[in-house]
């Protein structure tokens, strides 16, 4: 049995109990600001700092530390064009079909539709995959654990690395995403998760006026 090997933990210096609430009321104000936006300009987003935002993504925790997700950051506009006209493909399908009354319905209050300008608007675009399993180079399968957990918490940490950075995105998720495996040419133990546009929001974006849960709303203290 082999020994697992520990290194010391790396913390900052303890904050008081005021230092700690003042440094979460920031963290919350900010964190607050983030919207979803539709509305991007095509300024240039250098390669650096996404390859940095995704890095940041990486460092989530995963079942048993296997990290099983490829991030497919694509700034080509030939494969952006590509993937928006096979997004709105099945987008229109969903628009005119797929969803029931009950779903549309909820969507009315964000104006959207099929067509997803987004995808071609914005400077990169990020797709995320998860790997229900590796592949080893015997072409054997090594199983990986807790793998929607694992990539929804990445997701989590790549959409706020990026609101920090000061740019936008959206997480898009058009159903089914299969055609986006095929496009990029994924091996087949990748399974698209998530699509996000990211960039610099367009001088004229909105986002629709909306509310959070309030504190009581979503909190059991016990």
């Amino acid at each position: 049995m082999t020994e697992n090997k520990h290194i010391p933990f790396f913390s900052l210096p303890k904050k008081t109990d005021n230092e700690l609430i003042d440094f979460t009321n920031s963290y919350l104000e900010q964190a607050q600001k983030r919207r979803s936006v539709r509305f991007f300009s095509d300024d240039h987003v250098p390669k650096q700092a996404i390859e940095n935002i995704i890095m940041t993504a990486a460092s989530a925790p995963s079942g048993a530390n296997k990290q099983p997700w490829t991030f497919v950051a694509i700034q080509d506009q030939n494969l952006k064009l590509q993937i928006r006209e096979a997004a709105e493909e099945e987008e229109k399908l969903n628009y005119q079909g797929r969803m029931n009354k009950e779903w549309l319905n909820d969507l009315k209050e964000f104006g959207t539709n099929w067509q997803k300008e987004f995808l071609t608007d914005a400077p990169w675009l990020i797709v995320l995959f998860r790997k229900p399993f590796d592949l080893m180079p015997n072409n054997e399968k090594s199983q990986n654990y807790y793998v929607t957990e694992s990539v929804g918490i990445a997701a989590g940490f790549l959409i706020k690395a990026i609101h920090d950075a000061g740019l936008v995105t959206l997480t898009h998720t058009p159903s089914p995403m299969q055609f986006l495996e095929k496009i990029l040419k994924r091996p087949m133990n990748e399974k698209a998760f998530l699509l996000l546009p990211i960039g610099y929001p367009s001088h004229n974006a909105t986002v629709p006026l909306l509310t959070k849960k309030t504190a009581n709303e979503v909190i059991e203290w016990l």
